[in-house]
């Protein structure tokens, strides 16, 4: 499978008097990957999203986009139109009054003809879920009705590549579940490379694989089963694992068969029917 997003032995800082945010970051991101990236506040996750579509350049190594090289500044735009951006608040992210005039902005300024344009923001609001929005004001919807909103304008520029740095963090646990499922969608259903930063271990657990970061390094790459089986590790980071995994986990402290790799509720009620059997 072809490379989406390489970072090769990257290092980062915010001046010469600040310490290293990134430390030697090598990564590669596969084309329809589901990628998460886990740490603690300060470990430099979103630094690193940051650097995949060029809005950090980095001082030591190279990011390629695509096989683009991100310090190439006569290839930004490409970059950009391959690599789009969800930040944590959708307020920054929205401009207009109108949902579909929000959408549509970004290709205004493309200069993407008119016709095509109403193509591409009715496909990209029924892809994120926010159609019957369309001639609603953003600021009248609730949180995660507008980070899809947010969303649906970066599918409109139709990147191969959506990097989302804590997209869920200001919403509740209904917004969250429907942006989570959004994101999914875009993945499974159109093959959308994805980048999600995030804090939620629920959300995390629903990748293809996991990144584990720490003061500026990878401390760790594996699928979500191969990361949270290992709770004590995952816990001495100062992050959690998903609510099943950590049931498990307490379960075999007290004696219990149960595998931590049971990540879906689904697996570890299966787990724990088998021990009330047997």
């Amino acid at each position: 499978m072809e490379s989406m997003l390489t970072a090769d032995n990257i290092w980062f800082r915010y001046s010469e008097d600040s310490p290293w945010a990134l430390q030697g970051v090598s990564l590669e991101v596969k084309k329809g990957e589901f990628l998460a990236v886990l740490g603690s506040n300060g470990c430099g996750k979103s630094t690193l999203a940051k650097h995949f579509n060029a809005i950090l350049l980095p001082e030591k190594g190279d990011i390629t986009v695509d096989g683009i090289n991100t310090k190439d500044e006569d290839r930004l735009l490409d970059i950009r139109q391959r690599v789009g951006m969800v930040f944590q608040n959708p307020d920054n992210q929205i401009v207009a009054t109108v949902v579909e005039e929000d959408v549509a902005f970004a290709l205004e300024n493309m200069g993407v003809p008119t016709d095509e344009i109403r193509v591409r923001i009715d496909e990209a609001m029924e892809k994120a879920g926010v159609y019957k929005y369309r001639h609603k004001a953003p600021h009248n919807l609730s949180g995660g009705q507008k980070q899809r909103v947010a969303i649906a304008g970066i599918i409109a520029m139709r990147p191969d590549c959506i990097v989302l740095d804590e997209p869920t963090a200001m919403l509740d646990p209904v917004g969250r579940e429907n942006v989570i499922k959004t994101i999914k969608s875009l993945n499974k259903e159109y093959g959308i490379t994805v980048v999600l930063i995030t804090h939620y271990m629920n959300e995390a657990a629903q990748a293809d694989r996991i990144v584990v970061m720490s003061k500026g390094k990878i401390e760790k790459i594996g699928t979500p089963k191969e990361i949270f089986s290992q709770v004590e590790w995952v816990k001495s980071l100062a992050l959690d694992v998903p609510q099943t995994s950590e049931l498990a986990w307490e379960l075999s402290k007290q004696g219990y068969d149960l595998s931590t790799q049971a990540i879906s509720i689904d697996e570890c009620a299966a787990q724990i029917y088998k021990l009330l059997e047997d």
